[in-house]
C-alpha cells in the first residue's frame, strides 16, 4: 500500500514557535573602559564637586562618573581628586556621604591591590592648556573675580567639555559668548556667582 503525508494548516490555537531574539551587542569605546582616564574629566567632575553652592543633582552626578573609573596612583596625587572624595565622605546629605565612601573605598582597595598597574591616562597637549587657560582669565575679568577663581573654571571645563574636548570653533564661539553675557547682563552675572544659575545649565545655553 501506498503511504501518504496529509499536510493539514496550522490552526490559531497551535501558533508557530518563535525562534530566540537575536543577541543585540554594544561596541566599548576604549573611554568606557574603567581603567581608562580622561584626566580632563576627573578634573571636571572634581571642580564640580569642589565648587561650592552646587546642587544635589549635580554631586550625585559627578560621583556616579567616577564611580565608574579606576584612577592610578599618579592621578590621584597629580589632580588630588582622591582628596576631594575623601571630603565629600562627611558631606550634609547622606546619598552624597553614601556615594563618595563607596567610591573611596574602591579606589583604596584598588591602589593597595594593584599599586604597580598604571591606568591608562588621556591628557591635553601644552598648547590646547595654555589657550585654555586664557578663556579662564577671560572668564574671570568678566564675572570680576580674581584669576584662577573656582568658578570660572568650572565653567570654562564645562564649555570644553560640550565642545567635545576639543579647540574648535564651537569652543571659541561658545567661550566668547560666555564671556559677552557675564560682562553685559549684570543679572546673569548675578544669578551665576550666587548659584541660582548653575553652570552646567548657564553653559549649555550658549552651545552654538
Amino acid at each position: 500500500m501506498d503511504r501518504f503525508v496529509v499536510r493539514t494548516a496550522r490552526g490559531p490555537e497551535s501558533p508557530r514557535r518563535a525562534g530566540p531574539a537575536p543577541r543585540a551587542y554594544r561596541q566599548a569605546t576604549l573611554e568606557s573602559l574603567k581603567a581608562v582616564v580622561v584626566v580632563e574629566d576627573i578634573k571636571r567632575w572634581k571642580s564640580m564637586l569642589e565648587l561650592p553652592g552646587q546642587p544635589k543633582e549635580n554631586l550625585i552626578e559627578a560621583l556616579e562618573e567616577l564611580k565608574k573609573k579606576i584612577p592610578s596612583k599618579e592621578v590621584l596625587l597629580s589632580t588630588k581628586i582622591g582628596h576631594t572624595v575623601s571630603k565629600m565622605r562627611r558631606h550634609s546629605d547622606h546619598e552624597v556621604a553614601g556615594l563618595a565612601k563607596e567610591i573611596y573605598t574602591e579606589w583604596r582597595t584598588f591602589i593597595k591591590d594593584h599599586s604597580n598597574k598604571p591606568s591608562i591616562e588621556v591628557r591635553s597637549d601644552p598648547k590646547t592648556e595654555a589657550f585654555r587657560k586664557n578663556a579662564r582669565k577671560l572668564l574671570c575679568e568678566a564675572l570680576d573675580l580674581e584669576i584662577d577663581h573656582p568658578l570660572a573654571e568650572n565653567i570654562e571645563r564645562e564649555a570644553f567639555h560640550l565642545s567635545s574636548r576639543l579647540i574648535s570653533a564651537p569652543y571659541r564661539r561658545m567661550v566668547r559668548a560666555l564671556v559677552f553675557s557675564l560682562k553685559h547682563k549684570p543679572e546673569t552675572q548675578a544669578e551665576v556667582k550666587a548659584g541660582t544659575l548653575t553652570v552646567p545649565a548657564f553653559v549649555k545655553t550658549h552651545k552654538k
